[in-house]
């Protein structure tokens, strides 16, 4: 493999590891700290995550009518320096309006780095015939979220909660430095040559609307499991164990995920296995709706975390075999729906456990939502070439 797009892949997984990985879900392993700290209730973590998820809705969709063109790295680098001062400046204050700030310019950013980041990678896999280690890129969300688990618990007991957010910016400023060796402008050799050799059996145009109504609604469903099985392993006096340890099962668990459904992609097809995982997902979701006990939470955490990268693995290259000229578009339109769909349940979830005091119907609502996108990919079916 040639020694630049080694470079690309390390500094895209680091890139995901810090917008994603720690600007975005670390707060679902910090979350029961800060509620222990501040005894806020269900509905207000949920407005919490929501305002983040506002955020990352209006970065998607800005991104992708940005015309930024040879300027995607500088664009990148800015964006993840603003991803870490939002990280840093969490935990320098206790103000719950500062935190909606914070979270929505978290959000924003997060999106920008999420599109461009995945352009400029799967842009360089294409070029040097790569396309296949597209779900290496990804697993670097999966690294993110278990390294977060594995140290949000132990910084927390000797920093605190705010202190915890301090020591994930300044890891996150190592692995900036680390992005700006790795990823250099190049001159472009094989731009377009992808868009001859995908004259592969995909859906055509007009189908990409259902793929994004799917996305949409797994955005929707999946980030109830997402923003609170920490908080329902904390709250459940059935489950015995660390509630963190939980959300180290759900990144152990992506880390392989995106290698393993693009290579089933690539073989079965790609609508056929992101309709797998999604029916599959909305079995994990459903879960500890049925007993909190730690058997369930655990196996929800890993089925969660062994489907929702691989979904956007598998989602954002289709989109992009259907779109390979200006990829940040198309990959930015479909992060808007998937960002419009998260951005809605956590406050939708929050809301309902707040009225329910149980997590119990919020759960089986958001496993409906998720079948019911994977239900809207079957006419695509059709189109998926096996390799």
């Amino acid at each position: 493999m040639h020694k630049q797009t080694v470079r690309y892949l390390i500094g895209g997984i680091f890139a995901l590891v810090i917008a994603m990985g720690i600007g975005r879900f670390s707060y679902t392993v910090i979350l029961p700290y800060m509620q222990e700290a501040f005894e806020f209730s269900q509905a207000t973590a949920g407005y919490l995550a929501t305002s983040n998820y506002l955020g990352y809705l209006v970065g998607a969709w800005v991104a992708g009518r940005l015309p930024i063109g040879n300027k995607r790295i500088l664009f990148l680098q800015i964006t993840l320096v603003i991803s870490i001062l939002t990280t840093a400046f969490t935990g320098f204050t206790n103000v719950i309006i500062i935190w909606y700030l914070l979270r929505f310019i978290s959000g924003v950013v997060s999106a920008f780095i999420f599109v461009v980041i995945t352009s400029l990678i799967l842009d360089q896999l294409a070029s040097s015939s790569h396309m296949h280690l597209s779900g290496l890129f990804y697993s670097g969300v999966g690294i993110g979220i278990a390294l977060s688990a594995v140290i949000v618990s132990p910084i927390q007991a000797v920093f605190h909660w705010n202190g915890t957010w301090i020591v994930l910016a300044l890891f996150s400023i190592v692995l900036f430095v680390l992005i700006v060796l790795f990823i250099k402008p190049i001159t472009p050799s094989k731009q377009l040559v992808e868009s001859q050799i995908i004259s592969q059996k995909t859906p055509p145009q007009s189908w990409i609307k259902w793929l994004i109504i799917a996305y949409s609604l797994e955005g929707l469903g999946y980030i109830v499991t997402g923003t609170f099985i920490v908080s329902i392993a904390q709250e459940s006096t059935s489950f015995h164990g660390d509630a963190a340890f939980v959300w180290f099962v759900v990144g152990v668990a992506a880390i392989p995920s995106c290698i393993v459904w693009s290579k089933l992609a690539q073989r079965y097809g790609y609508v056929k296995i992101l309709l797998i995982s999604m029916l599959l997902q909305a079995i994990g979701i459903v879960l500890p709706a049925l007993a909190t006990n730690s058997m369930t939470l655990y196996a929800s955490a890993f089925i969660f975390g062994a489907t929702f990268m691989g979904i956007t693995t598998v989602c954002t290259t289709l989109a992009r075999k259907l779109a390979p000229v200006n990829s940040h578009q198309m990959i930015g339109y479909l992060t808007a729906g998937y960002a419009l769909g998260q951005m809605i349940g956590p406050s939708i979830a929050g809301t309902l456990a707040s009225y329910t005091n149980s997590y119990q119907y919020a759960l089986v609502g958001a496993s409906l939502v998720v079948m019911l996108g994977g239900l809207c990919l079957i006419g695509g079916v059709k189109y998926d070439r096996s390799n």
